[in-house]
């Protein structure tokens, strides 16, 4: 009777070595899972190819969808963990942006250009504009929403044109980028960029722009963009007003203006009663709404 109980002692332990064993097996074979796909996704987020680092960006949603399925083995958990990532803009929206107070009017002031260190495509975008006949009218600046924004802006009387090079930097972060603006003489304004994110105020109705792909980082493909642009609303060289150079620090500052106004009608942005206004709940969804589109668009 003694050896039985033994026996069965035995039996019972290895049993349970097995379980343990198998479930250390299926752990490790759900952890390499996760692990390659994160591998994966880091070597296709490396490449220059903009399909390639997409993928990577859809393997990084995969492994977090993938993480949440293993550890509560149900579907709607792996949904749950996919969908999590866009949410992840929220934190930024609740903690800093709803707490912020913008200036009604604010005023671009005179200020000499930062480093070039900090902006290495800058001199390069300002140099193909100088080629291209564009004449140098001012340096300028102003801060918006924690950040600080210099323009080094230029005209071309012949093609009616103004073109800008914004350099902004908001903490650690610095990038730069081109505008090419014209005015109808009705008094419609035609922008076209290579912003690489999306506006985070809507466009008052008398604007028009285009954004360009992060690709066109080039003054004369952002030209070439914007004379198709133009095309494309019918509007010919003689619809265009010829700029006034000392009037473009206030066209800019009124534009400013216009856009804000527009946005207070729509219920985006709210007052404050001392000069300055803040984005409404409405306006939070819409600025989600934006960093979503940039997260698909730019991953």
């Amino acid at each position: 009777s003694s050896s039985s109980a033994a026996s069965d002692v035995y039996k019972r332990q290895s049993l349970n070595f097995c379980g343990l064993r198998k479930k250390a097996k299926k752990f490790m074979q759900k952890f390499l899972i996760i692990l390659s796909a994160l591998i994966v996704g880091f070597a296709l987020r490396s490449c220059r190819t903009l399909l390639l680092r997409k993928i990577g960006a859809f393997t990084f949603l995969l492994a977090s969808a993938l993480s949440f399925y293993f550890i509560f083995d149900c579907w709607w958990a792996g949904v749950i963990g996919l969908v999590l990532w866009f949410f992840i803009p929220w934190i930024d929206l609740v903690t800093r942006v709803r707490k912020l107070s913008l200036p009604l009017n604010n005023r671009l002031n005179f200020r000499t250009a930062p480093s070039e260190d900090y902006f290495p495509n800058a001199a390069r975008m300002i140099g193909e504009i100088e080629e291209a006949d564009f004449e140098h009218i001012v340096d300028c600046g102003w801060d918006w929403v924690g950040m600080h924004q210099f323009f080094r802006i230029f005209w071309h009387p012949e093609a009616r044109a103004i073109a800008s090079v914004c350099l902004c930097e908001h903490g650690n972060i610095a990038f730069a980028f081109a505008t090419v603006t014209c005015r109808t003489t009705d008094g419609r304004n035609i922008h076209t960029t290579n912003y690489p994110f999306s506006p985070t105020l809507l466009h008052s109705p008398e604007v028009s722009w285009e954004h360009l792909p992060c690709e066109k980082n080039r003054f004369p493909m952002v030209f070439h963009d914007h004379e198709r642009h133009l095309g494309k609303l019918n509007i010919k060289g003689s619809d265009l007003a010829i700029p006034d150079p000392d009037d473009i620090i206030q066209h800019l500052e009124n534009e400013m203006k216009q856009q804000l106004d527009h946005n207070l009608k729509r219920g985006l942005i709210e007052l404050t009663g001392d000069g300055f206004f803040r984005y409404s709940n409405r306006g939070l969804f819409f600025l989600w709404k934006q960093a979503v589109k940039d997260m698909i668009r730019l991953c």
